[in-house]
């Protein structure tokens, strides 16, 4: 995943959405970041970090799937998708960033107090609401956890309203995966069905091996009824739509979630055009059956 399209991915420490999407936050200009402090950094894994940010005053809220555009003052910025759910904490907004070149270098190096700009919400949302009456399929690979999780927290609320509850999620590495302790947590959450899996295990893994489409298999769910939501890399998201399809769920029932090219996050500069559909205006939720014509279009 490049700078451009990070998670939807060292300048040094700075102490030296069918329905209505909302309105991003308002400024001089909509392309003029507001700074607001961090007051929380957690490691998740050896290149990950989780930080916490207070919310800005002019901020109106977000949506799970939606993504902010986060700047470093004589960095850059990169898009970010948001990592926690407003049902969580109305005050502040988590995001997950891997380390992959000089802009998240610098994010993952802020401290408690340090300044950030943001910008944002943007883009579509994952369709929680629509959820009810419905099994639901959540599949997440490798860093595609992050823009899933506030989904999950929000299902997890929702949960007598549901079907068939499930999440799938799978990393390369035990040690690659995201929020340990909350994985934990929710494996003894009654009705939900949690499965995870590694590419590769270790001596001390007992888990699954494999990729995440193998772990499908493993859960119930009513095809006719079911609604989707995929994230991850691309490949992973195509064979996991594919054993969807083959099982009968409607394409217009899943759901993916893509991060090509992200740049400008207001549909100006046109990096992230995708057939006639701007990923940063028209989504980065889509449903399967209108984004797959251009979806199975490798690097278009």
């Amino acid at each position: 995943m490049t700078e451009a399209s990070v998670n939807l991915n060292n300048g040094g420490s700075m102490h030296e959405g069918t329905e209505t999407v909302l309105e991003p936050t308002t400024t001089a200009h909509p392309l003029t970041p507001v700074f607001t402090r961090v007051v929380r950094v957690r490691r998740e894994t050896k290149d990950t970090w989780t930080i916490w940010i207070e919310r800005p005053d002019v901020y109106p809220g977000h949506r799970p799937g939606q993504f902010n555009m986060l700047y470093v003052p004589g960095v850059g910025e990169v898009p970010i998708s948001i990592a926690s759910s407003q049902r969580e904490s109305a005050a502040r907004i988590a995001h997950t960033i891997r380390r992959v070149g000089p802009v998240t270098s610098a994010l993952v190096a802020l401290r408690k107090g340090d300044y950030v700009g943001i910008r944002g919400p943007y883009g579509s949302h994952w369709p929680v609401g629509s959820a009810a009456g419905h099994d639901v399929v959540v599949i997440a690979g490798g860093l595609g956890l992050a823009p899933l999780r506030p989904a999950v927290v929000e299902l997890l609320k929702l949960r007598r309203k549901l079907g068939a509850l499930a999440l799938l999620y799978g990393a390369r590495t035990p040690e690659d995966l995201l929020y340990q302790r909350e994985l934990a947590k929710w494996r003894q959450v009654l009705d939900f069905q949690l499965l995870v899996t590694v590419d590769r295990g270790t001596r001390d893994w007992h888990g699954h091996v494999g990729v995440v489409t193998t772990l499908i298999p493993g859960i119930s769910f009513d095809p006719s009824r079911t609604i989707a939501f995929i994230c991850g890399p691309e490949i992973m998201m195509r064979f996991a739509v594919r054993e969807l399809l083959s099982r009968g769920v409607p394409p217009n029932q899943v759901y993916v979630s893509l991060e090509r090219n992200l740049q400008c996050a207001v549909g100006f500069c046109g990096h992230c055009q995708l057939g006639p559909k701007f990923i940063c205006a028209d989504g980065p939720v889509f449903p399967y059956d209108v984004i797959e014509p251009y979806f199975l279009v490798k690097q278009l």
